[in-house]
Protein backbone atom coordinates (compact mmCIF):
# COMPACT_ATOMS: atom_id res chain seq x y z
CA UNK A 1 0.00 0.00 0.00
CA UNK A 2 0.96 3.63 -0.29
CA UNK A 3 0.70 5.47 2.99
CA UNK A 4 -1.25 8.63 2.22
CA UNK A 5 -1.66 9.92 5.77
CA UNK A 6 -0.15 8.75 9.05
CA UNK A 7 -1.64 9.23 12.51
CA UNK A 8 0.53 9.14 15.64
CA UNK A 9 -0.65 7.99 19.07
CA UNK A 10 2.12 8.81 21.54
CA UNK A 11 2.52 7.91 25.21
CA UNK A 12 2.94 11.39 26.62
CA UNK A 13 4.64 10.29 29.83
CA UNK A 14 7.72 8.67 28.29
CA UNK A 15 10.66 10.67 26.89
CA UNK A 16 11.59 7.78 24.61
CA UNK A 17 8.13 8.02 23.02
CA UNK A 18 8.74 11.68 22.17
CA UNK A 19 12.09 10.73 20.61
CA UNK A 20 10.46 7.98 18.57
CA UNK A 21 7.70 10.36 17.47
CA UNK A 22 10.32 12.78 16.13
CA UNK A 23 11.83 9.93 14.11
CA UNK A 24 8.42 9.03 12.65
CA UNK A 25 7.81 12.64 11.68
CA UNK A 26 11.22 12.77 10.01
CA UNK A 27 10.40 9.63 8.01
CA UNK A 28 7.08 11.16 6.95
CA UNK A 29 8.81 14.35 5.84
CA UNK A 30 11.24 12.34 3.70
CA UNK A 31 8.39 10.36 2.14
CA UNK A 32 6.11 13.35 1.67
CA UNK A 33 3.45 11.74 3.88
CA UNK A 34 1.27 14.04 6.04
CA UNK A 35 1.64 13.17 9.72
CA UNK A 36 -0.70 14.24 12.52
CA UNK A 37 -0.93 13.53 16.24
CA UNK A 38 -4.25 12.03 17.31
CA UNK A 39 -5.88 11.05 20.60
CA UNK A 40 -4.17 13.86 22.45
CA UNK A 41 -5.55 15.69 25.48
CA UNK A 42 -4.31 19.23 24.99
CA UNK A 43 -7.86 20.54 24.55
CA UNK A 44 -8.80 19.44 28.06
CA UNK A 45 -11.07 16.59 27.02
CA UNK A 46 -11.29 13.37 25.07
CA UNK A 47 -13.40 12.56 22.05
CA UNK A 48 -15.15 9.65 20.41
CA UNK A 49 -13.08 7.72 17.89
CA UNK A 50 -15.10 9.08 14.98
CA UNK A 51 -14.41 12.68 16.01
CA UNK A 52 -10.71 11.99 16.52
CA UNK A 53 -10.10 10.31 13.16
CA UNK A 54 -12.17 12.99 11.40
CA UNK A 55 -10.05 15.72 13.02
CA UNK A 56 -6.92 13.81 11.98
CA UNK A 57 -8.02 13.66 8.34
CA UNK A 58 -8.77 9.91 8.28
CA UNK A 59 -5.23 8.43 8.35
CA UNK A 60 -4.77 5.08 6.61
CA UNK A 61 -1.93 4.07 8.96
CA UNK A 62 -1.96 4.59 12.74
CA UNK A 63 1.39 4.22 14.54
CA UNK A 64 1.36 3.81 18.32
CA UNK A 65 4.43 4.66 20.41
CA UNK A 66 4.22 3.20 23.90
CA UNK A 67 3.04 -0.05 25.44
CA UNK A 68 -0.08 -2.15 25.07
CA UNK A 69 -2.27 0.59 26.58
CA UNK A 70 -1.14 3.01 23.88
CA UNK A 71 -1.74 0.33 21.27
CA UNK A 72 -5.31 -0.11 22.52
CA UNK A 73 -5.95 3.62 22.05
CA UNK A 74 -4.57 3.42 18.53
CA UNK A 75 -6.58 0.29 17.77
CA UNK A 76 -9.78 2.10 18.79
CA UNK A 77 -9.02 4.78 16.22
CA UNK A 78 -7.81 2.46 13.47
CA UNK A 79 -10.88 0.23 13.75
CA UNK A 80 -13.15 3.25 13.36
CA UNK A 81 -11.48 4.14 10.06
CA UNK A 82 -10.59 0.60 8.89
CA UNK A 83 -6.98 1.77 8.92
CA UNK A 84 -3.85 -0.27 9.53
CA UNK A 85 -2.23 -0.04 12.96
CA UNK A 86 1.47 -0.54 13.72
CA UNK A 87 2.52 -0.86 17.36
CA UNK A 88 6.00 0.23 18.41
CA UNK A 89 6.98 -1.32 21.74
CA UNK A 90 8.15 1.09 24.43
CA UNK A 91 6.32 -0.67 27.26
CA UNK A 92 6.87 -3.40 29.83
CA UNK A 93 4.80 -6.32 28.55
CA UNK A 94 4.32 -5.81 24.81
CA UNK A 95 1.86 -8.55 23.85
CA UNK A 96 0.20 -6.33 21.24
CA UNK A 97 3.00 -4.20 19.83
CA UNK A 98 4.91 -5.45 16.79
CA UNK A 99 8.37 -3.84 16.61
CA UNK A 100 10.96 -2.18 18.82
CA UNK A 101 11.91 1.47 18.48
CA UNK A 102 15.19 0.49 16.80
CA UNK A 103 13.29 -1.39 14.07
CA UNK A 104 10.63 1.30 13.62
CA UNK A 105 12.06 2.98 10.52
CA UNK A 106 12.57 -0.35 8.75
CA UNK A 107 8.98 -1.25 9.63
CA UNK A 108 7.66 1.95 8.08
CA UNK A 109 9.68 1.24 4.93
CA UNK A 110 8.21 -2.27 4.82
CA UNK A 111 4.65 -0.93 5.03
CA UNK A 112 5.31 1.64 2.32
CA UNK A 113 6.81 -1.06 0.08
CA UNK A 114 4.04 -3.60 0.85
CA UNK A 115 6.38 -6.09 2.53
CA UNK A 116 4.02 -7.04 5.35
CA UNK A 117 1.03 -9.18 6.26
CA UNK A 118 -2.23 -8.13 7.88
CA UNK A 119 -3.01 -9.62 11.27
CA UNK A 120 -6.82 -9.65 11.44
CA UNK A 121 -8.05 -9.48 15.06
CA UNK A 122 -11.55 -10.12 16.38
CA UNK A 123 -13.29 -7.10 17.94
CA UNK A 124 -16.24 -6.96 20.31
CA UNK A 125 -19.37 -4.89 19.71
CA UNK A 126 -22.00 -3.89 22.25
CA UNK A 127 -25.74 -3.42 22.60
CA UNK A 128 -27.37 -2.20 25.78
CA UNK A 129 -30.83 -1.70 27.22
CA UNK A 130 -30.13 2.05 27.23
CA UNK A 131 -27.42 4.56 26.49
CA UNK A 132 -24.41 4.43 28.78
CA UNK A 133 -23.90 7.41 31.09
CA UNK A 134 -21.19 8.38 33.56
CA UNK A 135 -22.79 9.92 36.71
CA UNK A 136 -21.75 13.47 37.68
CA UNK A 137 -18.68 13.49 39.89
CA UNK A 138 -17.52 10.06 38.70
CA UNK A 139 -14.68 11.49 36.63
CA UNK A 140 -13.16 13.23 39.65
CA UNK A 141 -13.12 9.91 41.50
CA UNK A 142 -11.40 8.20 38.56
CA UNK A 143 -8.71 10.86 38.13
CA UNK A 144 -5.34 9.18 38.67
CA UNK A 145 -2.90 10.71 36.24
CA UNK A 146 -4.14 9.22 32.96
CA UNK A 147 -6.10 12.15 31.64
CA UNK A 148 -9.86 12.67 31.34
CA UNK A 149 -12.36 9.91 30.66
CA UNK A 150 -13.64 9.04 27.23
CA UNK A 151 -17.21 10.19 26.64
CA UNK A 152 -20.06 7.64 26.74
CA UNK A 153 -20.55 5.82 23.42
CA UNK A 154 -23.04 7.16 20.92
CA UNK A 155 -25.77 5.19 19.14
CA UNK A 156 -24.68 3.59 15.88
CA UNK A 157 -26.38 5.32 12.97
CA UNK A 158 -26.38 2.23 10.73
CA UNK A 159 -28.32 -0.02 13.13
CA UNK A 160 -31.91 -0.17 14.29
CA UNK A 161 -32.79 0.73 17.88
CA UNK A 162 -35.23 -1.92 19.09
CA UNK A 163 -37.15 -2.32 22.34
CA UNK A 164 -36.29 -6.02 22.54
CA UNK A 165 -32.77 -5.90 21.14
CA UNK A 166 -31.66 -2.64 22.73
CA UNK A 167 -29.44 0.24 21.67
CA UNK A 168 -26.50 -0.48 19.33
CA UNK A 169 -23.52 1.44 20.71
CA UNK A 170 -20.86 2.95 18.48
CA UNK A 171 -17.92 1.32 20.24
CA UNK A 172 -15.60 -1.66 19.79
CA UNK A 173 -13.24 -3.50 22.12
CA UNK A 174 -10.03 -5.29 21.20
CA UNK A 175 -9.42 -6.73 24.68
CA UNK A 176 -12.58 -6.94 26.75
CA UNK A 177 -15.86 -5.56 28.04
CA UNK A 178 -16.08 -5.62 31.85
CA UNK A 179 -19.09 -5.24 34.15
CA UNK A 180 -17.85 -4.62 37.72
CA UNK A 181 -19.21 -3.61 41.09
CA UNK A 182 -19.01 0.00 42.26
CA UNK A 183 -19.29 -0.54 46.02
CA UNK A 184 -16.57 -2.53 47.77
CA UNK A 185 -19.03 -4.09 50.24
CA UNK A 186 -21.60 -5.14 47.66
CA UNK A 187 -21.06 -7.51 44.77
CA UNK A 188 -22.86 -7.21 41.49
CA UNK A 189 -25.53 -9.83 40.78
CA UNK A 190 -25.89 -10.66 37.12
CA UNK A 191 -27.78 -13.14 34.97
CA UNK A 192 -25.49 -14.43 32.23
CA UNK A 193 -26.93 -15.59 28.92
CA UNK A 194 -25.17 -17.32 26.02
CA UNK A 195 -26.97 -17.24 22.66
CA UNK A 196 -30.14 -16.16 24.45
CA UNK A 197 -30.10 -19.10 26.87
CA UNK A 198 -29.62 -18.49 30.62
CA UNK A 199 -26.30 -19.96 31.74
CA UNK A 200 -26.39 -18.97 35.43
CA UNK A 201 -26.90 -16.06 37.81
CA UNK A 202 -23.63 -14.85 39.31
CA UNK A 203 -22.75 -12.78 42.36
CA UNK A 204 -19.21 -11.55 41.75
CA UNK A 205 -16.78 -8.67 41.88
CA UNK A 206 -16.89 -8.44 38.09
CA UNK A 207 -17.81 -10.33 34.95
CA UNK A 208 -15.95 -9.89 31.71
CA UNK A 209 -16.13 -10.92 28.10
CA UNK A 210 -12.77 -11.01 26.33
CA UNK A 211 -11.49 -11.61 22.83
CA UNK A 212 -8.66 -14.07 22.21
CA UNK A 213 -6.39 -11.02 22.09
CA UNK A 214 -7.66 -9.95 25.50
CA UNK A 215 -7.27 -13.42 27.02
CA UNK A 216 -3.80 -12.46 28.27
CA UNK A 217 -5.05 -9.26 29.94
CA UNK A 218 -7.67 -8.93 32.72
CA UNK A 219 -9.22 -12.32 31.89
CA UNK A 220 -5.86 -14.02 32.48
CA UNK A 221 -5.38 -12.21 35.80
CA UNK A 222 -8.84 -13.47 36.82
CA UNK A 223 -7.89 -17.07 36.08
CA UNK A 224 -9.14 -17.29 32.51
CA UNK A 225 -7.52 -19.39 29.76
CA UNK A 226 -4.79 -18.23 27.42
CA UNK A 227 -6.25 -18.29 23.91
CA UNK A 228 -4.32 -17.94 20.67
CA UNK A 229 -5.06 -14.55 19.06
CA UNK A 230 -5.66 -16.49 15.83
CA UNK A 231 -8.62 -18.29 17.40
CA UNK A 232 -12.22 -17.24 16.81
CA UNK A 233 -14.00 -17.19 20.17
CA UNK A 234 -15.38 -15.13 23.05
CA UNK A 235 -14.15 -15.81 26.59
CA UNK A 236 -16.52 -15.18 29.50
CA UNK A 237 -14.76 -15.04 32.90
CA UNK A 238 -16.27 -14.28 36.34
CA UNK A 239 -14.06 -12.44 38.84
CA UNK A 240 -14.29 -13.69 42.46
CA UNK A 241 -17.75 -15.25 42.08
CA UNK A 242 -19.62 -16.47 45.17
CA UNK A 243 -20.57 -19.83 43.69
CA UNK A 244 -19.05 -23.25 43.13
CA UNK A 245 -18.83 -22.83 39.36
CA UNK A 246 -16.04 -20.29 38.88
CA UNK A 247 -14.70 -21.38 35.50
CA UNK A 248 -14.42 -19.44 32.27
CA UNK A 249 -16.70 -20.31 29.37
CA UNK A 250 -15.40 -20.11 25.80
CA UNK A 251 -18.12 -19.52 23.22
CA UNK A 252 -18.17 -19.60 19.45
CA UNK A 253 -17.82 -16.23 17.68
CA UNK A 254 -21.51 -16.22 16.71
CA UNK A 255 -22.68 -16.94 20.27
CA UNK A 256 -23.25 -13.58 22.02
CA UNK A 257 -22.95 -13.15 25.78
CA UNK A 258 -25.66 -11.17 27.59
CA UNK A 259 -25.27 -9.71 31.09
CA UNK A 260 -28.42 -8.54 32.94
CA UNK A 261 -28.09 -6.80 36.32
CA UNK A 262 -30.52 -8.38 38.75
CA UNK A 263 -33.17 -6.57 40.78
CA UNK A 264 -31.37 -6.35 44.15
CA UNK A 265 -27.87 -5.90 42.79
CA UNK A 266 -25.70 -2.88 43.35
CA UNK A 267 -24.79 -0.60 40.46
CA UNK A 268 -22.17 -1.74 37.97
CA UNK A 269 -19.55 0.12 35.95
CA UNK A 270 -18.99 -0.71 32.29
CA UNK A 271 -15.37 -0.62 31.13
CA UNK A 272 -14.34 -1.13 27.52
CA UNK A 273 -10.66 -1.97 27.01
CA UNK A 274 -9.96 -0.64 30.49
CA UNK A 275 -11.77 2.66 29.98
CA UNK A 276 -14.84 3.49 32.09
CA UNK A 277 -17.68 4.30 29.68
CA UNK A 278 -20.81 4.20 31.82
CA UNK A 279 -22.72 2.98 34.87
CA UNK A 280 -25.80 0.73 34.84
CA UNK A 281 -28.27 -0.27 37.54
CA UNK A 282 -30.67 -3.11 38.36
CA UNK A 283 -32.75 -4.17 35.37
CA UNK A 284 -30.23 -2.87 32.82
CA UNK A 285 -28.39 -5.23 30.48
CA UNK A 286 -25.65 -5.37 27.88
CA UNK A 287 -25.10 -7.79 25.01
CA UNK A 288 -21.52 -8.46 23.90
CA UNK A 289 -20.86 -10.05 20.53
CA UNK A 290 -18.26 -10.34 17.77
CA UNK A 291 -18.20 -7.22 15.62
CA UNK A 292 -18.50 -7.39 11.85
CA UNK A 293 -15.41 -5.23 11.44
CA UNK A 294 -11.93 -6.46 12.29
CA UNK A 295 -8.77 -4.76 13.49
CA UNK A 296 -6.08 -4.78 10.80
CA UNK A 297 -2.66 -4.81 12.45
CA UNK A 298 0.66 -4.75 10.59
CA UNK A 299 2.52 -8.05 10.85
CA UNK A 300 6.10 -8.04 9.58
CA UNK A 301 6.97 -11.68 10.22
CA UNK A 302 5.64 -14.88 11.76
CA UNK A 303 3.95 -14.22 15.09
CA UNK A 304 5.70 -16.18 17.84
CA UNK A 305 2.82 -15.85 20.31
CA UNK A 306 3.91 -18.76 22.48
CA UNK A 307 7.53 -17.64 22.61
CA UNK A 308 6.28 -14.20 23.60
CA UNK A 309 4.01 -15.79 26.21
CA UNK A 310 6.98 -17.68 27.70
CA UNK A 311 9.10 -14.53 27.75
CA UNK A 312 6.53 -11.96 28.93
CA UNK A 313 5.03 -14.19 31.62
CA UNK A 314 8.47 -15.35 32.78
CA UNK A 315 7.45 -18.97 32.38
CA UNK A 316 9.91 -21.42 33.91
CA UNK A 317 10.17 -25.18 33.69
CA UNK A 318 8.83 -27.22 36.60
CA UNK A 319 11.75 -28.42 38.76
CA UNK A 320 10.31 -31.94 38.79
CA UNK A 321 10.29 -31.99 34.99
CA UNK A 322 14.02 -31.32 34.71
CA UNK A 323 15.27 -32.96 37.90
CA UNK A 324 16.48 -36.06 36.07
CA UNK A 325 17.75 -34.45 32.90
CA UNK A 326 18.25 -31.36 30.77
CA UNK A 327 15.63 -28.66 30.15
CA UNK A 328 13.37 -29.17 27.16
CA UNK A 329 15.11 -28.25 23.88
CA UNK A 330 13.78 -25.56 21.58
CA UNK A 331 13.18 -28.27 18.98
CA UNK A 332 15.30 -26.91 16.17
CA UNK A 333 14.60 -28.57 12.81
CA UNK A 334 16.59 -28.33 9.60
CA UNK A 335 14.20 -29.78 7.01
CA UNK A 336 10.83 -28.66 5.63
CA UNK A 337 7.77 -30.28 7.24
CA UNK A 338 6.35 -33.46 5.63
CA UNK A 339 3.32 -33.12 3.42
CA UNK A 340 0.80 -34.29 6.02
CA UNK A 341 1.68 -31.37 8.32
CA UNK A 342 2.72 -28.79 5.74
CA UNK A 343 -0.66 -27.08 6.16
CA UNK A 344 -0.05 -26.33 9.85
CA UNK A 345 1.06 -22.98 11.26
CA UNK A 346 4.70 -23.67 12.13
CA UNK A 347 7.05 -20.91 13.21
CA UNK A 348 9.50 -20.37 10.37
CA UNK A 349 12.90 -18.74 10.56
CA UNK A 350 13.37 -15.73 8.21
CA UNK A 351 15.53 -17.70 5.72
CA UNK A 352 15.13 -21.32 6.65
CA UNK A 353 12.72 -24.12 7.59
CA UNK A 354 10.51 -24.04 10.66
CA UNK A 355 12.50 -23.62 13.85
CA UNK A 356 9.86 -24.89 16.26
CA UNK A 357 6.64 -26.90 15.96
Amino acid sequence: MTVNRLGLVVHGGRPEAATAAAAVRAWCAEQGVPCVDIDVWQEGGRHNARDEVEAAGYPDLVVTLGGDGTFLRGARLAAENDALVLGVDLGRVGFLTEVSATAMRAALDAVQEERFDIDSRLLLALRASRLLEVPPGMEALMEYGRGPLLPPPRVRSDCRVDEDWGVPLDVTALNDVVLEKLARDRQVSVGVYVSGRLLASYSADALLVATPTGSTAYSFAAGGPVVSPRAEALVFTPVAPHMAFDRSVVTAPDEPVGLRILERSGQAAISIDGQLRGVLGPGDWIGVYAARRRLRAVRLGPMDFYGRLRERMNLTDAPAAVADGSPAPLWSVTTPPPGDIAHLALLTAPDGPPSAP
